[in-house]
């Protein structure tokens, strides 16, 4: 820096009030409560305000003052790329940033990976409430947002938290619904495709006493309305493989179907408990050449815009709605003291990937 260069003090409310000749307050209240100024004096302010380079009240000094942070957290146990890759998560935070928008609320996206449980992001969170999207039972992220006396609601899962608020579907419900349809399509031999049941990373087979203790809830409702939709026909749970990915993506879709598939030649069915799943077994299914429905019958579970789009047998839930209750649960909850729970209903979908069985057919890998 040369002796004659000058640095420009950075305007103040202060010497913007000087400038324009009003009080402190009034300049407070052009940001903070346009409400008390005339049109034309908020104009006139905020007009001196850019011409001297003020930015406005400090957002940190405003909320030590008031005590709020002006932002709801959405807590996710994932990378942050799955609120944006996830169809089902992208729906969710689509509903719940419009609830937040309508409420004049921000929303801080806070990733908490399940591989590490450091919880000092929800400790150091300037926010006026949680939103904890789909996190499994006993997370260390969960227990470190309900240390904290903020406001919270839980979406999906874990289900039956103490004194917080919880907004969800009929994910039971929704499975005995498609059970029925299966079932009355004459399919006895069934396999199914689950997203993950714990946090530990593991794929392959899942027993009963996998099924039973799985920490997600969520699929853990999903596969016990399978079990029982397909006991009313007579079908034998213990019989039915059911195997799970980790990974929430097409490729563990495919890799899972393949599995199943070789292993179980007399399949005519695959229940997934997601779109995602379902939508990579019908790549495998085109891969393989395999003639669906008439061979095999493929649903899921979600009603994603990409499932619909592809003929997908599948149950809908309305996601985004499940978002939008989300936010207004928090922002409104004012002095109430007692817990709510809205269950969404969900919807079979019936599209072109589910059929009539069809005798049992020896199922080659084309290796």
């Amino acid at each position: 820096m040369t002796r004659g260069s000058r640095v420009r003090r950075p305007a103040t409310l202060a010497s913007l009030a000087a400038e324009l000749g009003v009080s402190r307050t009034t300049v407070s209240n052009a940001y903070n409560r346009p409400d008390q100024l005339s049109v034309q004096l908020r104009n006139r302010v905020l007009e001196t305000a850019r011409r001297m380079g003020y930015p406005g009240p400090d957002p940190v000094a405003r909320s030590l003052r008031t005590r709020q942070a002006r932002a709801v957290g959405l807590l996710l146990t994932e990378e942050l790329s799955f609120a944006f890759s996830d169809p089902a998560a992208l729906g969710f935070l689509e509903g719940l940033a419009g609830a937040c928008e309508n409420a004049g609320q921000g929303l801080l996206l806070m990733p908490a990976s399940r591989r590490n449980s450091d919880v000092t992001t929800v400790h150091q969170a300037s926010v006026d409430g949680f939103v904890v999207y789909s996190v499994p039972e006993q997370d260390p992220h969960l227990r470190a947002v309900l240390e904290r006396p903020l406001p919270t609601v839980v979406a999906d899962q874990p289900m039956n938290v103490p004194g917080v608020d919880r907004v969800g579907v009929d994910d039971r419900g929704g499975m005995l619904a498609m059970a029925a349809h299966l079932v009355e399509l004459g399919h006895r031999r069934i396999g199914v495709i689950c997203m993950r049941l714990n946090n530990t990373p593991a794929d392959g087979l899942a027993d009963l006493d996998r099924q039973r203790t799985a920490g997600y809830s969520v699929q853990r409702e999903r596969l016990t309305g399978l079990r029982e939709g397909f006991a009313s026909a007579g079908v034998d749970w213990t019989e039915v493989p059911v195997v799970q990915r980790f990974d929430h993506t097409l490729e563990s879709g495919a890799s899972a179907a393949a599995d199943l598939l070789d292993a179980h030649s007399d399949l005519t069915a695959l229940v997934c408990t997601s779109d995602v799943l379902a939508l990579g077994a019908l790549r495998l299914a085109g891969e393989r050449g395999w003639s669906v429905p008439e061979k095999l019958t493929i649903t899921g579970f979600d009603g994603v815009p990409e499932a619909i789009g592809a003929g997908l047998t599948t149950v809908r839930q309305p996601v985004r709605e499940k978002g939008r209750i989300a936010g207004e649960l928090l922002l409104s909850r004012g002095d109430r003291t007692e817990p709510k729970s809205v269950i969404l209903p969900t919807e079979l979908v019936i599209g072109r990937t589910s059929g009539t069985a069809t005798p049992p057919t020896r199922w080659f890998s084309g290796l």
